[in-house]
């Protein structure tokens, strides 16, 4: 099967937890989160925008920390103009970015980028709880 995220032709890393059934590789998780990504789990400030058919918007950091629960590695961080960061996912040398489709035809430059940490991310209350929500709707979709 193609995908549409960035890395998807590589993102071969089996999980490192067995927590969800049927999550085994990125892209079963990417097709699990297709039924969950809404506006509920989109950054606030890009909300208005959130739309159907762009699952992705806005919730790069809580996919990409949820990715890193299950298949370990680190999360990196494209700058983007106005000073947020796109986070992505570096398993080994493996790289994939789950929530790339929001950024259509732009190419976005994976290489050469700070590494992003959970406790600096989840400081924002309201993004902790958007990854908690998005975790918890993952679980009830794919109990143990």
């Amino acid at each position: 099967m193609k995908y549409g995220f960035w890395g998807w032709e590589q993102a071969d890393v089996p999980a490192v937890i067995n927590k969800y059934r049927g999550i085994y590789t990125p892209a079963d998780l990417y097709e699990a989160l297709t039924g969950i990504w809404c506006a509920d789990t989109c950054a606030p400030r890009l909300r208005e925008k959130w739309t159907q058919e762009n699952k992705t918007l806005g919730q790069c950091s809580i996919t990409a920390f949820l990715a890193q629960d299950i298949f370990g590695g680190e999360v990196y961080g494209i700058l983007r103009p106005g000073g947020n960061y796109h986070c992505y996912n570096v398993v080994g040398d493996c790289s994939f970015d789950l929530t790339s489709e929001q950024f259509g035809n732009e190419t976005l430059i994976y290489e050469g980028n700070s590494q992003q940490f959970r406790e600096v991310h989840f400081a924002k209350e309201e993004k902790r709880l958007r990854y908690e929500y998005l975790k918890r709707k993952l679980e009830e979709r794919l109990p143990y």
